[in-house]
């Protein structure tokens, strides 16, 4: 009797907060959407559809011995192999770096490095905008926690002043919903100045900036003077998975004290090939170019609704709609023109900040594009 009783107040809670998010307009579910004009996807170069990255990964499987379709178990039991050892180590190679750890996803490489790292008595320095999985990361950690006003070095200053023990900065080098730069040079000799180790999330970065699209550590030549940067697969390359590369010693921490790393079943070699081949491709083509014409050409179109927008030159063009209703009405008018773009709502992102995140791509055509702006202008 008492049983049944605590199930019913579970499903009356589960239901309570669900409703609280209806009533804010804010309910989350997943849909699909096809035959739309994609301006939402992270898919920044066009690999995720690319008929030449389909090629080199199916040449490549070809021309190895057939490889299981799991991999069997943690990299620690039987999950490891040759071809994810040669994938780390040809990213530690292209990224700059000493050395390179493969994780499943961003989420878990954040989660792995931020949780392991920071002992009690130690303090992990977050900018507020921050993705979910370094602030997830650092809650599961048992260090002091701290957040700095976005991108303000005078609000981390303070913090870093009253913090104890080791001290972990963790930042973004693009921001996933604002689309704008950290100021890395900036927080670096900030960082050295108090003895603090700075991450870097170069998740949406990769493959936009620096050589060949290393990122942007590479581009400001600062590869030497960061703890350690977080690259993803799932963006720009279309991939999935993930890898933090830093120096060797971080490399063999992890491998002995990030959970996510340990106790997660490896991903299989055909997704490690299919990375493989993603950093190949992008060093086939000047992609950073293409990029950042439609970028600038995106720009210029939309100078007259320039106040709208969270000043970015990154993919990322965020444009301000403030109201969870209002942002949802827009995305659906733009629907109904075939443009895929998603209204991002409190609690995502902060009340009053709700937007559309537009993201641009090498495919969008400029036709679309200035269609697009035409609508957001008549509206704005």
């Amino acid at each position: 009797m008492g049983r049944g009783k605590e199930v019913n107040n579970i499903t009356t809670f589960l239901e309570q907060k669900l409703e609280f998010r209806k009533h804010a307009n804010a309910f989350r579910k997943l849909t699909i959407n096809e035959g739309l004009i994609d301006f939402c996807s992270n898919d920044y170069l066009g690999f995720a559809s690319s008929a030449d990255l389909r090629e080199l990964i199916s040449s490549k499987e070809k021309a190895q011995a057939p490889q299981p379709t799991g991999s069997t178990g943690s990299r620690l039991i039987s999950g490891n192999n040759t071809i994810a050892e040669q994938l780390e180590t040809d990213l530690a190679l292209f990224h700059s770096a000493e050395s390179a750890l493969l994780f499943n996803s961003g989420y878990d490489a954040n989660i792995g490095l931020f949780s392991s790292l920071a002992q009690r008595g130690d303090t992990i320095i977050t900018d507020e905008l921050a993705h979910a999985s370094i602030i997830d990361g650092a809650r599961l950690s048992n260090g002091t926690r701290y957040s700095f006003r976005h991108n303000d070095l005078k609000s981390l200053e303070a913090k870093i002043k009253v913090s104890k023990g080791n001290i972990y900065i963790a930042v973004e080098s693009i921001y996933s919903m604002d689309g704008d730069e950290a100021p890395l040079k900036a927080l670096v000799e900030l960082a050295e100045q108090y003895g603090a180790a700075l991450i870097v999330d170069e998740a949406h970065a990769t493959g936009i900036y620096g050589p060949h699209g290393s990122g942007l550590i590479t581009h400001y030549d600062l590869e030497k003077r960061i703890f350690a940067r977080v690259i993803t697969f799932g963006k720009a390359l279309g991939c999935h998975g993930a890898a933090v590369v830093g120096s060797s010693l971080l490399r063999n921490y992890l491998i002995n004290f990030a959970r996510s790393f340990i106790y997660s079943t490896a991903a299989p070699s055909h997704s490690h090939l299919s990375v493989s081949m993603a950093y190949q491709l992008l060093q086939k083509e000047d992609f950073q170019t293409k990029i950042h014409e439609k970028i600038q050409f995106f720009k210029k179109e939309s100078a007259a609704i320039a106040k709208r927008f969270i000043p970015s030159n990154s993919p990322i063009q965020s444009f301000l709609i403030p109201g969870n209703n209002e942002a949802k009405q827009m995305a659906l008018l733009l629907k109904e023109h075939r443009f895929d773009i998603r209204p991002i709502l409190s609690p995502t992102v902060q009340e009053g900040k709700e937007r559309l995140r537009i993201c641009l791509h090498t495919f969008n055509s400029v036709q679309d594009i200035k269609q697009l702006l035409s609508l957001l202008i008549k509206t704005a």
